[in-house]
């Protein structure tokens, strides 16, 4: 054989090597592509509701559709060693919504109903943290609001509120949940009456700035498990709490009559948290919230923001805000969004 003809077999020998070489990093590479992205686990396949809602994130993103979807600190998947997490985080200053001065990592849910057909939301969570600053005696600081039931209709109120507070100084925390009075005719002040479940209701505050109350003996450490259950079934919201470590609780609230249609029955707890307001304590209409649209809310509605409740923002730096413990963050391992459900026994209202 010449030599040339050796030269010509060696070069299309090393072609052929090559040829195959790079087809095998090729295909490498794409089953390492597809390897990382099926071993992505989003919050829509920790808890498959998620094509029911829409989401607001904290720097003022909005998504519609959340299937296979997440967003690095504010919306994704954490594992605590057993359980996968959905994590909503937002930080006490950012991009809110256009009726709220408070950021939210909060799903918003796309069908709406009156209470008389209603519907039933549940979730199992633990909150891992909330705001470290505040004024202590601004009922809002140092909280975060877990689900919610919101109106879209007349004033736009918020029938529901499910909190989670904790004070920084206390190892546990209360939940408690809030009932926003539907005022009568122009007057648009917001109202909440407050009803605790572990520990504080909303009322319960500091005698200064800096000067917390009790610590609640009853209450709710944070990363503590716990779920709720929000049921409205003709036109009554009944409300269920539970946690291992606690007494289950449970609540009756008509959304369709009120309990607040005159002055004599305003509670004393909202004349005393609403006492600075000019407008005092306005009263509910007497059908309450009937015949008006609602939707739900579940994440972190993180209640903590410089007007209201002088928590550090840090200029609105989300990852200074993060960094020192100016942001709320929740985690659920479990929710359902459906129809609502014939209670199976008659609640203490």
């Amino acid at each position: 054989m010449s030599f040339e003809n050796i030269k010509l077999k060696f070069k299309v020998s090393v072609t052929i090597c090559f040829t195959l070489m790079l087809s095998g990093c090729i295909n490498s590479s794409k089953q390492s592509n597809v390897k990382d992205s099926l071993s992505i686990i989003y919050p829509s396949d920790v808890i498959p509701f998620m094509e029911q809602w829409k989401i607001l994130l904290g720097d003022g993103t909005h998504v519609e559709d959340l299937v296979s979807y997440q967003k690095k600190d504010f919306f994704y998947v954490e594992n605590d060693g057993t359980t996968n997490w959905v994590v909503y985080k937002t930080p006490n200053a950012g991009i809110t919504s256009r009726t709220s001065s408070n950021t939210r990592t909060e799903l918003g849910e796309k069908a709406h109903w009156i209470p008389e057909v209603g519907g039933k939301l549940t979730g199992t969570l633990k909150v891992q943290h909330v705001s470290t600053t505040g004024d202590a005696t601004a009922a809002s600081s140092y909280s975060v609001v877990i689900g919610q039931i919101h109106s879209d209709e007349g004033h736009e109120n918020e029938p529901l509120k499910i909190y989670y507070k904790k004070f920084p100084s206390h190892t546990k925390g209360s939940v408690f949940w809030n009932y926003e009075i539907n005022t009568k005719g122009d007057n648009i002040g917001r109202f909440d009456y407050s009803t605790a479940v572990w520990g504080h209701d909303f009322s319960v505050v500091g005698k200064d700035a800096t000067t917390y109350p009790e610590e609640p003996k009853d209450g709710i450490a944070l990363g503590e498990e716990f779920s709720y259950e929000v049921n409205v079934y003709k036109g009554v919201m009944y409300l269920t709490f539970t946690s291992k470590n606690h007494k289950t609780v449970q609540f009756t609230k008509s959304l369709i009559n009120s309990e607040f249609s005159t002055k004599a029955t305003i509670p004393e707890q909202v004349k005393k948290v609403y006492a600075k307001r000019e407008k005092g304590g306005g009263v509910e209409r007497e059908i309450a919230y009937a015949g008006e649209i609602n939707y739900f809310k579940q994440g972190a509605y993180n209640q903590a923001n410089a007007k209201s409740t002088k928590s550090k923002t840090y200029g609105g730096d989300i990852v200074k805000q993060y960094a020192n413990g100016s942001y709320a963050e929740v985690w659920f391992k479990e929710a359902t969004l459906g129809k609502s459900t014939e209670p199976t026994k008659k609640l203490k209202q």
